[in-house]
C-alpha cells in the first residue's frame, strides 16, 4: 500500500476538503398558495405549476379530491 512521504499540513488537508460543504435547498413561497416548497416542485396544496406571480395563468396539473387529504 502507498505511503505519504510527507505528512499533510492542516492547511492543505482543509483546502482539500474545502468542497465537502453541503448547500441548503433552495426554497421559495408559492405565488398562488403561499406555501413554503422548493423549487420546480409543487406542494401538495397546489394544483397549478407555471404561472406569474398574481396571475390565474398555468397549466392544472392534476384534480383535487378531498377525500385523499
Amino acid at each position: 500500500m502507498a505511503h505519504p512521504k510527507r505528512r499533510t499540513s492542516k492547511s492543505a488537508k482543509n483546502k482539500r476538503r474545502s468542497h465537502l460543504a453541503l448547500n441548503a435547498p433552495q426554497s421559495h413561497h408559492c405565488p398562488r398558495s403561499g406555501v413554503l416548497t422548493r423549487s420546480h416542485r409543487m406542494s401538495e396544496e397546489a394544483t397549478h405549476y407555471g404561472f406569474e406571480k398574481g396571475g390565474q395563468k398555468g397549466r392544472e396539473v392534476f384534480q383535487k379530491d378531498d377525500a385523499d387529504f
